[in-house]
């Protein structure tokens, strides 16, 4: 896209520069950043975590978070710039000119009211639509988008509808005052490769056929690569690289550039037959579950030998996650059994004994939800020491201290609150809380979603160290299908609460598939341009 056959930017981003406060003192976070987004076209915004990403994100909104300020710049909407206007009038803008799409679509919407109320209220509000007007336009966008029932789907509430159409309801509510831009905040991250096709598909529809200018945050290089038309590459809160989708990924020239591409491919060290072969320590024969009369598993039968690795993988509803709370015991089986080293497992938690709770431990997707933000990480991994193993004063400090250096994290950390530490590290002192009961088993629910491929590669090959160290076994939910090729010695395959395939990872990987596991396979995007509109075209045709 040449600058002179070009429209006028939406957006002009000016050597910005966004500093926060820290120990009463002032850092640097964005360093002199310039990008800018015309009509119709997708910005990738790419870089590890802390790299300023998402501060730039919300810069483009004229909102900066509490504790930051801008210290130099101009962020220019439409020609105007909004580091000059009072917050009211930005705060006027936003939803109407500007629109953001969250990460967590569950988190963004309010649980006790319908879809339509929430989708339209800015519309009506600032956006100079009547009621109707707006409703009219919510339902053009849900038909646009292809949910189910567009007339009806408004009357729907979150709970009501899956993650990807939940999604997709964000985008209609970004889009239903026809904005300059769309600011994408990571909007596929937490979603299954099967539904994130969806939402990508309905992204790409929305920019071409609205011609609206957008940036996409991301850390997964094959969704930036079927969305951006060029990419911006951060490290530090500067930019090292800039340049078109198709020039980026054939040949980047900054060294730091080349070792994202290099580290998207996730190499981790895991040995064939970790496990103890023969040597069960957890197995379910024939296990049902139902949340009220809804079934959702059904004869689920699996095990995990000691020191083994076991990936449950399927889309968002095909039962992984209950699976793994029926396991630690915070959801009863209907029927069927569950023995733990060979014994029957007793099915509440609150039935369990302190020894088997110190055996099977877990660790959730958000480590920001997971950990308390007013404990400091001493008290945070310090309390199951004192829990299970009666550890007090200097005994329990110095366990605390040789948990944080199995995690990689050094002494200083003890100090902080999960506020002062970026995302990894809040998910290494989850996994150092799980390990503070000396646990055999650790379920892990998608610990590693939410996490840039640098950091994500880190944590997998700490937890395949510990493995090795500890003899740990782990119950790993994902539906990262990389995720599961690097780290896993078997694999499980869930569709609709049932099993529809299980095996090594070299058998469930090689062809012939399952038909389910050949849409799994078929639905992970690849690191080159054109791959979605491949997938457009086949269903097309």
């Amino acid at each position: 896209m040449s600058d002179t056959a070009a429209p006028r930017p939406a957006l002009e981003i000016r050597d910005l520069k966004i500093e926060a406060k820290s120990n009463d003192r002032w850092n640097t976070i964005v360093n002199g950043v310039s990008v800018t987004v015309r009509p119709g076209e997708v910005v990738g915004l790419v870089g590890e975590s802390g790299a300023g990403k998402s501060t730039i994100g919300l810069a483009a909104l004229g909102y900066f978070r509490p504790g930051a300020r801008v210290a130099g710049g101009q962020v220019l909407l439409d020609g105007s710039n909004l580091l000059d206007e009072p917050e009211e009038a930005r705060r006027k803008i936003r939803g109407t000119k500007v629109a953001y799409v969250a990460q967590s679509a569950q988190a963004a919407f309010n649980p006790v009211h319908r879809l339509m109320d929430q989708i339209v209220m800015v519309a009506v509000d600032r956006g100079g639509l009547t009621r109707a007007e707006a409703e009219k336009r919510a339902v053009d966008l849900f038909t646009a988008l292809q949910l189910p029932e567009p007339e009806s789907f408004g009357r729907r509430y979150p709970h009501q509808v899956s993650g990807g159409q939940l999604q997709r309801a964000m985008i209609a509510m970004a889009m239903i005052c026809n904005p300059s831009l769309i600011v994408f905040d990571e909007p596929t991250t937490a979603l299954d490769v099967t539904t994130q096709v969806e939402v990508l598909i309905s992204i790409r529809k929305v920019i071409e056929e609205f011609k609206v200018a957008a940036i996409y945050i991301t850390h997964d290089l094959a969704v930036v690569a079927q969305i951006a038309h060029r990419v911006v590459v951060l490290r530090y809160g500067e930019v090292v690289e800039e340049a078109a989708i198709g020039d980026i990924m054939d040949k980047p020239q900054h060294a730091y550039t080349k070792t994202l591409w290099a580290i998207h491919e996730l190499s981790v060290s895991n040995a064939e037959d970790h496990g103890q072969k023969g040597v069960s320590l957890l197995a379910l024969n024939g296990v049902a579950a139902k949340y009220y009369d809804f079934q959702v598993l059904t004869d689920i039968s699996l095990t995990v030998g000691r020191g083994e690795t076991v990936a449950l993988v399927g889309e968002s509803g095909s039962g992984k996650s209950t699976l793994g709370r029926l396991v630690v015991g915070l959801k009863e089986p209907a029927a069927g059994s569950v023995t733990y080293d060979g014994k029957a497992l007793p099915a509440k938690v609150g039935q369990r004994s302190l020894e088997t709770l110190k055996r099977i431990q877990i660790i959730y997707q958000s480590a920001d939800t997971a950990l308390n933000p007013r404990q400091t990480v001493r008290k945070i991994v310090g309390r199951p020491l004192a829990l299970y193993h009666g550890l007090r004063g200097a005994k329990r400090e110095a366990r605390l201290i040789e948990l944080l250096k199995m995690v990689e994290l050094d002494a200083g950390y003890a100090d902080r609150t999960p506020g002062q530490l970026s995302g990894g590290q809040k998910q290494r002192v989850a996994i150092a809380r799980a390990l503070a009961a000396n646990p055999e088993l650790i379920v892990c629910d998608e610990i590693t979603s939410a996490l840039d491929k640098v950091v994500q590669a880190e944590v997998l090959r700490m937890l395949m160290k510990l493995k090795a160290e500890l003899g740990v076994s782990y119950l790993f939910i994902t539906h990262d299908i990389e995720v599961v090729r690097a780290i896993a010695d078997r694999v499980v395959v869930m569709q609709h609460g049932r099993i529809v395939e299980q095996g090594t990872r070299d058998e469930v990987f090689s062809p012939p598939h399952q038909p389910y596991t050949e849409t799994l396979l078929a639905s992970v995007p690849a690191m080159a341009p054109g791959w979605l509109d491949d997938v457009i075209a086949g269903r097309a045709a």
